[in-house]
């Protein structure tokens, strides 16, 4: 596990606050909205309990609880596409939308990976990845 997935991580199992786990990633020296978008896609896939649409209850509730104006673009165009056509759409938003894109995808994340840890993880789980100090 590389270290960005670490704070990822641990943002997620509350180990580390939102917004200080946040600003690591983002002022990491070898930041890169790309591959840090699809590490957050990624896991947020994985996280999802519908895997044939990609649209829960929990996500739907992670988009809708996203600690960002609701007007904002990706806010926007998670609210209103499918999963994967919004996901689409936010890799080819203009640079000056990736903060917000990555805090987004970085809530949806904490959100849904919860849910899964208190749903299918509740009695212990092999997800290497759930059990970082």
């Amino acid at each position: 596990m590389t270290s960005k997935e670490e704070i990822i991580n641990k943002i997620a199992q509350d180990k580390i606050d939102f917004k200080t786990g946040l600003k690591l990633l983002l002022e990491d020296e070898e930041y890169n909205f790309e591959g840090l978008f699809t590490t957050l896609k990624n896991y947020i896939f994985n996280a999802i309990p519908n895997k044939t649409d990609y649209n829960s209850e929990t996500y739907q509730k992670a988009i809708n609880t996203i600690p960002l104006k609701p007007t904002y673009t990706p806010i926007v165009i998670l609210k209103n596409y499918s999963t994967r056509i919004a996901f689409n759409k936010l890799l080819t938003l203009p640079k000056i939308e990736n903060k917000k894109t990555i805090t987004a995808l970085l809530w949806v994340f904490k959100i849904t990976d919860t849910e899964r840890r208190n749903t299918e993880c509740k009695n212990g789980c092999a997800h290497f990845w759930h059990q970082i100090e």
